[in-house]
């Protein structure tokens, strides 16, 4: 397996932690739209942070975010909302949490248009890195450039 050159010279556990991510997670197709959803949330969440406190903290969200069920998460309320705010085992960012509840309506919505969020990846496909961040900016909250990059990369 071919890791960022930065992986190896990392101390352990932060090394296996990377490590398992690559082997078994990034770069692999996702087939199922609450999974990409997820790495889409990930991705988000990493925002002015290290990858390594968002694998660190990945059961965390998946627990607090519904095991990532789209529908679920749509239909989140401001009950909701505080909890997630005050879960200390996930980022704690308002304008992160709204993101990722808006953006699970969105999807739900490309599914209904698409039959699913693979589909509408798959039907823009393939675009340059500055037409998928305009299409993703214009479409998803919490979307920028580098967001937008990794999660493409990842999946």
């Amino acid at each position: 397996m071919s890791y960022c050159s930065h992986i190896p010279n990392m101390p352990e556990p932060a090394r296996n932690l990377h490590k398992n991510y690559h082997d078994n997670y990034y770069g692999f197709p996702i087939h199922n739209d609450n999974e990409l959803f997820g790495r889409l949330l990930m991705e988000i969440n990493q925002a002015g942070l290290s990858w390594e406190t968002i694998l660190k903290k990945e059961n965390f969200f998946r627990k607090a975010y519904s095991e990532f069920d789209i529908h679920k998460i749509a239909a989140y309320t401001e009950a909701d909302r505080l909890r997630l705010l005050n879960d200390a085992g996930i980022i704690r960012n308002k304008l992160k949490i709204n993101a990722a509840i808006e953006n699970a309506k969105t999807i739900m919505a490309i599914q209904q248009e698409f039959g699913s969020f693979e589909k509408w990846l798959e039907h823009h496909h393939p675009k340059t890195k500055d037409e998928w961040v305009k299409l993703f900016k214009k479409t998803f909250l919490f979307t920028g450039g580098e967001i937008v990059g990794e999660f493409l990369m990842s999946i």
